[in-house]
């Protein structure tokens, strides 16, 4: 008698009869995500399914923290990071309801000291425009995501008027959290209330959403709570919990898949708690329009989705699954993974968390449920996605352990790339000379001793096991000198 693999087994049951709306085989649907996360070395995982009104499934996979006993179950709260995002737009949709914005507001009319480098995008820049990624700025995380450096939000603005536009204003799409932070200031200037004051209040309270913070300096201490883990150099490691509470409205929330069926069973009734509607048809359609195209490639799965179309919305990626329509978002913050996926045709949404930093398992597990219900024939979503990656990953070289032997000495004495780097929007690099070695500063962010590694090319050297290295890329001014040094993305002008 022959053995089937287990894998095998499990996609023959889930795919059951052909054919629209089957009935789901949650049993088979169990086993395949516990397999499923342990296939992808997960650590935890909740996972959420709601249809209609009602939801259907809902359950804890793997341990809070790696090592210890404590279990995932529904009500483990983690980081939902960028989903936070279409709560944001849900704020302002309400307040647009109210006649205190309008979608098409300028947003220098609520916020009179904005300025942009371009003058044109800063009269022009609209709340349209930050919630739907198109303001032409490239993104501009570092302002608030080195935490011995981040300046006030006041001052995070400010510094926003030095910072290049990589493509014309409202020509291409762009990820920009620190502009939907600033869309939470509209919130909070249109409605007198500070952004996590009104979603818990708006939001929260009316859902009964009891799991769910606004900020993270509110999950600190709840119980429940999981621990955020990272690969780090082949190994899955706890990490530091990130703040984001500087972007909050770009996403801060922290909740569990139990209060997110609510959101999701809220979203699929198009604004409505019960009876009781929380924003009008009219203003719930404009944060579901398609508004922007967005990328293929900014997710590998895409590749297996095959699309016809895939655009963002006020908070949403929409794309096309078998001819439904599909609203998603993802949310990805230091060691924490969320994703959200919508069928409103059919009423079926999915909710995927993780602490286990970009576990991309999440994708493969809201179209397996998807397939559930009979979107698709079913497949091993879970299989052809690692697949998938693992092909991509292939073509790289591979890692070398043997300690790093520079080809080419760097091409002046130390002493001459001494010196400080600023750049307007991020601040300042100090790099100092002493004893034959080479240190450096980001501000307050002490990098420590820097390795030279090829050319002009130098890395600091990583002093815990949690430490990944800082490349510093110096341009050579012709003359004997040292012009620039580019790190963390962007380039640092020496001044003296």
């Amino acid at each position: 008698m022959k053995t089937v693999h287990l894998a095998a087994a499990l996609l023959i049951s889930l795919a059951g009869a052909s054919g629209a709306q089957r009935t789901p085989d949650f049993t088979t649907f169990d086993k395949y995500v516990d397999k499923a996360l342990r296939d992808w070395n997960g650590v935890g995982l909740g996972i959420a399914v709601v249809k209609d009104d009602s939801l259907v499934f809902a359950k804890g996979y793997g341990v809070v923290e790696l090592g210890k006993p404590a279990l995932v179950n529904e009500h483990t709260r983690f980081a939902i990071g960028s989903t936070t995002k279409a709560m944001t737009s849900a704020a302002l949709a309400m307040l647009a309801d109210e006649g205190k914005v309008h979608w098409d507001d300028k947003v220098i009319d609520y916020i009179p000291e904005l300025r942009l480098y371009d003058a044109y995008a800063t009269r022009e820049l609209t709340i349209r425009d930050l919630l739907t990624h198109r303001t032409g700025l490239p993104s501009t995380d570092l302002l608030w995501a080195v935490e011995e450096n981040t300046p006030s939000f006041a001052e995070m603005m400010r510094r926003l008027r030095y910072v290049k536009p990589s493509s014309s204003f409202r020509s291409t799409w762009a990820y920009q959290n620190v502009m939907y932070a600033i869309s939470g200031t509209i919130v909070e200037r249109a409605s007198g209330m500070p952004w996590d004051a009104f979603i818990r209040s708006r939001i929260f309270a009316p859902l009964a959403m009891n799991e769910s913070e606004a900020l993270v300096s509110q999950i600190m201490g709840k119980p429940n709570v999981a621990v955020p883990h990272a690969l780090v150099r082949d190994t899955v490691r706890v990490v530091p919990v990130k703040t984001t509470d500087m972007v909050a409205p770009a996403g801060s929330v922290w909740s569990s898949v139990a209060d997110m069926s609510k959101w999701m069973r809220f979203v699929l009734d198009s604004g409505r708690v019960g009876t009781k509607r929380l924003i009008s048809p009219a203003n719930f359609r404009e944060l579901i329009a398609p508004q922007m195209r967005a990328p293929l490639e900014e997710y590998p799965v895409l590749e297996l989705v095959a699309p016809h179309f895939f655009s963002y919305a006020l908070g949403w990626f929409v794309e096309d699954y078998h001819g439904k329509t599909v609203w998603m978002h993802t949310g990805s913050i230091n060691g924490m993974s969320a994703i959200i996926g919508l069928i409103p045709e059919e009423r079926i949404g999915v909710y995927v968390l993780g602490n286990l930093d970009h576990i991309e398992l999440r994708h493969a597990l809201i179209y397996q449920a998807f397939d559930l219900f009979g979107a698709s024939q079913a497949r091993d979503w879970s299989g052809d996605l690692k697949a998938l990656l693992a092909s991509k990953r292939s073509g790289r070289p591979p890692v070398s352990t043997a300690p790093h032997v520079a080809v080419a000495q760097a091409s002046l004495a130390l002493d001459k790339y001494a010196g400080t780097y600023v750049d307007s929007a991020y601040g300042s690099i100090t790099v100092s000379a002493a004893g034959g070695a080479l240190t450096a500063r980001y501000d307050k962010l002490d990098l420590g001793t820097l390795d030279h590694w090829d050319y002009e090319v130098f890395r600091s050297r990583p002093t815990t096991p949690l430490d990944s290295p800082t490349p510093l890329v110096f341009q050579l001014d012709g003359s004997g000198g040292v012009a620039s040094v580019r790190a963390f993305g962007n380039v640092f002008v020496r001044t003296r």
